[in-house]
């Protein structure tokens, strides 16, 4: 199973606590799985690996207290998760059977799928016109798909999070941060 490192376990967090106070979500028990799996792990650690720079690893950097970290990240998953809400109905079905299609087609490539998200979050985010910064649409957008697809096909919860998680890191990993430090 895959290891979490520093850089991308916000990311993890954030998108597993937007799927889990979302409502609508059909795919409950598969989330939980998730954790169960070690793919997520909410809990900070004090015998993590202690980093060169001295910080520990999967600690969010300027943020002395691990407690308050998944404090900030469980609200700000739920004002996202509202945000979302508001969406879900925008989204058309055949974006998202279309990204299902994609994510059951097992001869693509994980760079490719997450091309493909990037693609479907970009159109959807020109289309809706929302007055809220484009970060935040991207960051929501790619959440409710992740959601629509799991409650579309909850067999994908993996393979979606997974590459959805690597979209967030690759494209919004600081503007995360900077939502983190406000």
């Amino acid at each position: 199973m895959e290891q979490i490192n520093g850089s991308v376990q916000v990311e993890h967090m954030l998108l597993y606590t937007f799927l889990e106070v979302s409502s609508d979500c059909k795919f409950k028990e598969q989330l939980h799985s998730l954790q169960s799996q070690r793919i997520v792990e909410l809990c900070y650690d004090e015998e993590m690996e202690l980093q060169t720079d001295g910080n520990r690893s999967g600690h969010l950097q300027n943020v002395s207290d691990p407690e308050v970290n998944e404090a900030v990240i469980r609200i700000i998953a739920a004002q996202l998760a509202q945000i979302g809400d508001q969406f879900d109905n925008k989204i058309r079905a055949r974006v998202v059977n279309d990204l299902v299609q994609h994510f059951l087609n097992e001869n693509l490539s994980a760079e490719e799928i997450t091309r493909r998200m990037s693609e479907a979050v970009e159109g959807l985010a020109r289309a809706i016109p929302l007055d809220m910064e484009q970060e935040k649409v991207t960051l929501v957008l790619a959440m409710v798909l992740t959601k629509k697809i799991a409650n579309t096909m909850p067999s994908l919860l993996h393979r979606v999070f997974s590459t959805t998680v690597n979209y967030i890191s690759q494209q919004l990993h600081n503007y995360i941060v900077r939502m983190l430090r406000e």
